[in-house]
Order: structure tokens, then sequence, then C-alpha cells
């Protein structure tokens, strides 16, 4: 379904709580996805040879590391695979003062809202505006993923706010966690494309 609603990429969970697959059940998921869909892992404590186990059999096309999201992990993780390499930041009042060497250093950075819960999928978002102007400032050629507490109510607004590259969302679009409501699945993708960028 959300490839039939034009999403860019479809990501699997391999980092813990109620979305988290097996590998192999994470292949049977993706098996009639479209090659023109870019497949993304999402991994926390694994090391570099379980991440590329995991790789090479789904045939992952982006590596979205939870966790500690360091210089010498993501080297490992880079000479480990052959996929992008996305770590994410984890918001709370301002950006981390990591984000830049992070930009820097990895194929995209994901923006996510800290939660002392867990690590992701947690449905909340952080202030969008209270960052702009430092992401602004650090961003370059690389490309910036939005996730955080994002539904069709508030996509066009964090868009707005911060002109993601890429925008994720789990919570926000589920009935219960790790099953999808296509209404809202659809909703979100039409608030997305209505979305507009300040200047």
């Amino acid at each position: 379904m959300a490839a039939a609603l034009g999403a860019a990429y479809v990501g699997v969970i391999f980092a813990g709580g109620p979305r988290e697959l097996t590998a192999e059940r994470a292949k049977e998921v993706l098996a009639d996805l479209p090659r023109s869909v870019r497949r993304v892992g999402v991994f926390a404590g694994q090391d570099a040879s379980q991440i590329r186990r995991v790789v090479d059999l789904i045939r992952l096309d982006v590596v979205q590391l939870h966790g500690e999201a360091t210089e010498v992990r993501i080297a490992q993780v880079r000479a480990a695979v052959r996929a992008d390499i996305w770590p994410v930041v984890r918001v709370t009042e301002g950006l981390p003062r990591q984000t830049a060497s992070l930009i820097d250093l990895a194929d995209g950075v994901l923006l996510d809202a800290f939660s002392p819960k867990a690590l992701g999928g947690t449905g909340v978002s952080f202030s969008w505006p209270a960052v702009a102007d430092e992401l602004h400032s650090i961003r370059g050629e690389k490309p910036i993923i939005l996730a955080g507490g994002l539904r069709p109510e508030n996509v066009g607004e964090a868009i707005s706010a911060l002109a993601p590259d890429v925008v994720d969302v789990s919570s926000g679009v589920e009935r219960a966690p790790g099953i999808k409501d296509h209404e809202r699945m659809r909703a979100f993708r039409d608030a997305v494309m209505h979305a507009s960028i300040s200047t």
C-alpha cells in the first residue's frame, strides 16, 4: 500500500518494540515491493556483522542506526555493508552538538524526538521551529529525514518548518502498533503532497 501511494522508502524494524520483525519475516513482507522503492532497515544494538547479514538477506538500501551513532560505529557499519547509512539524532530542545559531524559522515541524518521510553515509534514530536534556524545553518547536500510524532494532521506544519527531504511515519498512520491504517496512510500522503515550504 505504501508503494501504491507513492512512498519512496519502506522500512522494517529490527530495533525492538512491538513492530520488530525477524529478518526472515521482513524478507516476506518486502518480497513484492517494487525495486524502485528503497528498503530501509531500522537497527539499534546490533554489531556490524549482524547488520550485514540482514542487509544481504533482504537487500536493504538504507541502514537506519538508532542508539549510539558515533564516528566509529558509522565507520564499522560502512565497512560491512553496501547500503546508505542514516544515523538517528534524538532531539530535545535543540539539535545535539554532534549533528553537523554526523551529516558529514553519513549518507543522511534522521531527526527524531527524544523519549526516555523508547528509541523510536513513540508518537512524540519535538518543536520543529525551535531547531529550524540551527538546521538550516548546518545542512548541506545530504538528505535530512524527519521522524517523531508525524501524522496526517501535523506533517504539513513539520514540512513548512524544516523542509526535510524525507518524512518518516509509523505510529501516526496506525490503528494499533504495527497495524497500518490505509485511510490514514492515504491522508498522510495527501498532506505531504499539499504541504508548502517556508522560505
